[in-house]
């Protein structure tokens, strides 16, 4: 069962396509991370799934339900962290979990109280005097109280030093495994990406380039060395200069030439090959 879905999705800003017929689905329980550059579409995408833009055409299916206008009780059942979180400053942590609690028919309180105290965020502490990073976790423990089936969060480590990044993310994937939330989190980080996600989207210009298993992607996607001109044939297809995709058992089959050589490729190559748009075939 899939817990998200987009179907040939089109979203304008004024004449500008923010998205333009992005498809792809995230299943139930699974860690999704989204790969893409600044401005390909992640925090549009993100922000459809939560209610805040409506697509201009396509279908967008949260939980199993097909949404044109997003109900209350749906947004209940989700939780959102932004790469920069807002809060009333003159709010401490706890304040902000009673207010925050009284939308939310399921919220936990001591699991907020629980949630507080591994990630380290002061609880009468005021939102004005927390660091960026303590202001990101409050927003994790805020939108995990309520036990949501489904979480979002729009890059929520960037702003955070390689420390306080680190023990993000080794929390959010212990309160992922204990709780069974489905997690979509968009990262340009890759390492950060391949160090949590099961599966991949990689977004470029509001387009899905590929979506599917880390592994799977790196099985299909390799460095050709050989002499200028030389191309490997059908069912290969350039992505970005030597670097082509095909489906593994094309890899395997294919008789390369004397002095020609393929060349296994790290995660962030091969999002590079994707997200750079210059000398990309259309």
């Amino acid at each position: 069962m899939n817990a998200v879905e987009l179907d040939s999705v089109i979203h304008r800003y004024g004449k500008v396509k923010a998205l333009d017929g992005l498809s792809l689905s995230v299943r139930q329980g699974e860690m999704f991370g989204f790969l893409g550059r600044n401005g390909a579409g992640k925090t549009t995408t993100l922000k459809m799934l939560i209610g805040l833009l409506r697509p201009d055409k396509g279908q967008i299916t949260v939980l199993g339900r097909s949404v044109k206008r997003m109900p209350a009780s749906l947004k209940q059942r989700i939780g959102y962290v932004c790469q920069e979180p807002n809060f009333y400053p003159w709010m401490t942590a706890d304040q902000l979990g009673a207010f925050v609690g009284s939308f939310y028919p399921t919220w936990d309180a001591p699991e907020f109280q629980r949630l507080l105290r591994i990630l380290d965020v002061p609880r009468d502490r005021r939102a004005s005097e927390m660091s960026g990073g303590t202001r990101t976790k409050l927003g994790l423990a805020l939108a995990l109280a309520p036990r949501p089936e489904l979480l979002l969060l729009d890059e929520p480590t960037a702003g955070l030093d390689p420390v306080a990044r680190r023990e993000f993310n080794d929390q959010l994937q212990v309160l992922q495994r204990e709780q069974g939330t489905t997690v979509m989190f968009s990262s340009h980080l890759v390492g950060e990406v391949e160090q949590l996600a099961q599966r991949v989207g990689i977004v470029q210009s509001g387009r899905c380039r590929f979506e599917g298993e880390v592994g799977a992607l790196r099985s299909q996607v390799r460095r050709i060395v050989a002499d200028a001109g030389s191309e490997p044939g059908d069912g290969f297809t350039q992505l970005r200069g030597d670097i082509w995709q095909a489906e593994p058992a094309l890899w395997e089959a294919r008789a390369w030439p004397p002095g020609a050589a393929v060349q296994l490729l790290s995660l962030e190559d091969i999002f590079l090959a994707f997200a750079r748009t210059d000398s990309v075939p259309a």
